[in-house]
């Protein structure tokens, strides 16, 4: 759909759709950028306000992806009213309201429209400096790729929707996504890092991608170096997956699969995630003192997963196996 949003003209645009990054950029002044963006989803697990926090770190991931400090946010609800009770809502946005104010960012408002099922979300504004943005098109060919949350959760809250695991089993998929990225964004600038994305709806290989076409470098992924949630592996051997996930996979072109990759393998490198991780392109040099500053950041992982490479918009995965130590 990106494609059918107009290019912007003005020379204060530093990033619009056409880079497929995570938010838009704006710049103020020689010193100050404003990063929007805006997300909203239906229910991914059944305690509401877990959904509310849930849906409030995943829209102001957007923002930590590019480098930008949050601003303030507004609410957008869809709600079935003659369905389900206003007070439930309630419960819905006091979640999100714990996770703004964690983030320092408060909420001014909103919008809400009657629909068939619940959504619900943030528009957010962020800042940053013009010249220290994390964005798709600023990768090298040597960056290595380490990611800061583990993957699942798409599989895993279909699993949850199927009445196949409780929510009590989601315990760490639901740490993962309530725990904001804020720590991981911080280490990236503090390293000087420039480029970057988070993984969300188009999976660990769609947003790769984002980062291969923009920057024009290709990448090369080690399985064995990949973190995943526990059970992800085993309801993906099921082919418990949601239908997004499916249309990543489809989606995939120019990703080429080393003779040991199984099907399995394949879902989870393409699971449409909730508020997951930050990638970041990370220079040699760099890599050891980021580690460590992942290490105290608060991020729930800190794996290195491939590098990039010289060949321009290939993707290639290699590697058997079972992932890394987190699978079950």
């Amino acid at each position: 759909m990106l494609r059918h949003v107009p290019a912007g003209e003005d020379p204060n645009i530093l990033v619009d759709a056409a880079t497929r990054d995570d938010a838009a950029v704006y710049r103020l002044s020689e010193t100050r950028a404003l990063v929007a963006t805006v997300d909203f989803f239906t229910p991914v697990v059944d305690d509401a306000r877990t959904w509310g926090r849930i849906a409030a770190a995943n829209a102001l991931s957007d923002l930590y992806a590019m480098g930008a400090t949050p601003l303030f946010a507004l609410n957008l609800v869809g709600w079935p009213r003659e369905k389900l009770p206003l007070e439930l809502l309630g419960e819905v946005l006091e979640g999100m309201n714990e996770v703004a104010r964690q983030a320092r960012c408060p909420v001014l408002g909103g919008h809400s429209v009657d629909t068939i099922e619940p959504h619900v979300g943030l528009a957010a504004l962020g800042e940053a400096h013009p010249d220290r943005l994390l964005t798709n098109t600023a990768a090298r060919p040597g960056d290595r790729l380490v990611l800061t949350k583990p993957l699942g959760t798409g599989i895993l809250s279909t699993a949850l929707k199927r009445g196949l695991i409780s929510e009590g089993e989601m315990a760490e998929a639901i740490q993962v996504m309530t725990t904001l990225n804020e720590g991981a964004m911080h280490a990236a600038l503090a390293h000087d890092l420039r480029a970057a994305t988070d993984v969300t709806g188009f999976g660990l290989l769609g947003h790769l991608g984002n980062i291969v076409a923009g920057s024009r470098v290709g990448a090369r992924l080690d399985l064995a170096g990949i973190p995943f949630l526990p059970g992800a592996r085993r309801f993906a051997e099921a082919e418990v997956v949601p239908g997004g996930t499916l249309r990543n996979l489809g989606a995939l072109v120019q990703t080429r699969f080393a003779p040991g990759i199984t099907a399995a393998d394949r879902l989870l490198l393409a699971d449409a995630q909730t508020s997951g991780g930050l990638l970041l392109a990370v220079p040699e040099a760099k890599l050891d003192s980021l580690l460590a500053a992942l290490a105290t950041s608060g991020a729930p992982a800190r794996a290195v997963i491939g590098e990039l490479t010289p060949e321009t918009g290939i993707i290639r995965v290699e590697g058997g196996g079972s992932g890394s130590a987190l699978v079950s």
